[in-house]
């Protein structure tokens, strides 16, 4: 003989396992919110960085195979001496707050820009290091200001922020460029080549990327770097809202290597001397 549930009961044990799953994503986003991990960072002496391996040269995998980068070894200074090693965690870059929220890392440290969306959701350190999307041009090109790429082409990469800047505020450079439309390139890299070859007169790019990328060419005076209207961001370590004391030590410890120089020597390892930094700024100012 064939059993069959009624409706209801199947519709109420649906309910219920929606429930129980809901109620479990609940409870671990509280907890993320306001249970601190340091002391258990402190007993299993690591601490897991989330981060994309893509990134050059804030965070990614060399040809060797190892993951360097800027912000590698900034976190490797910050916790030099606590006892704690900073384990470095590829992710998927789209789901880094979801890592971070879920304890699989402890951390997101790679060119993590601050914004007040994701300021929702997460806590952010003191910002390191600041990032504007700057037009890089050969000196040949005769290129000082966004007015002069007036019917000329512009390359920015796919799904940049730069490229969300120029569409966001048109009249800031997507008015001057040929077609009003720019080039789109799948990397960084390959908009450089065309840069050098002529095939683009200006490249839309994070100064993060122009300063790194130009202070490593055998002839860096040959660009010309022009700065615009767009908003300026800057980078912070992301940390959930309940890790306060870790959020304290890495503040502490920012502060203390932009007193003694190590974070100026960071950054010109990676930069050259094309950075900003608002910490170092801030040192000046009580010297």
């Amino acid at each position: 003989m064939n059993f069959k549930l009624p409706r209801i009961i199947k519709a109420a044990g649906v309910v219920l396992i929606l429930s129980i799953i809901l109620t479990g994503c609940t409870s671990v986003t509280k907890k993320a919110d306001v249970h601190d991990n340091w002391n258990t960072i402190q007993k299993k002496k690591n601490v897991v960085i989330g981060l994309d391996v893509t990134f050059v040269p804030m965070g990614y995998e060399n040809k060797q195979g190892n993951i360097t980068g800027f912000d590698v070894d900034l976190a490797k200074a910050v916790f030099k001496g606590s006892g704690i090693k900073p384990v470095f965690q590829p992710i998927d870059w789209s789901m880094n707050v979801t890592e971070l929220r879920n304890t699989t890392i402890d951390l997101i440290w790679n060119g993590f820009s601050v914004t007040p969306e994701r300021k929702k959701v997460v806590n952010f350190t003191k910002p390191y290091l600041s990032n504007d999307q700057e037009l890089v041009s050969l000196k040949s090109s005769h290129i000082n200001q966004f007015k002069d790429m007036k019917g000329k082409y512009l390359g920015v990469q796919g799904g940049s922020s730069g490229l969300n800047d120029i569409n966001d505020q048109p009249k800031v450079l997507k008015q001057y460029i040929k077609k009003q439309s720019p080039i789109l390139y799948n990397s960084f890299t390959n908009a450089f080549i065309d840069l050098n070859h002529g095939r683009i007169s200006g490249l839309l790019i994070d100064s993060t990327y122009a300063n790194y990328y130009i202070a490593h060419q055998p002839n860096p005076n040959i660009y010309k770097v022009i700065s615009g209207k767009f908003p300026q961001e800057q980078f912070g370590v992301g940390v959930r809202k309940g890790d306060k004391k870790l959020r304290n030590y890495i503040n502490k410890s920012l502060d203390r290597l932009a007193k003694n120089g190590e974070l100026k020597k960071i950054c010109q390892k990676w930069f050259g001397n094309r950075y900003k930094t608002p910490l170092l700024k801030l040192t000046n100012k009580k010297n």
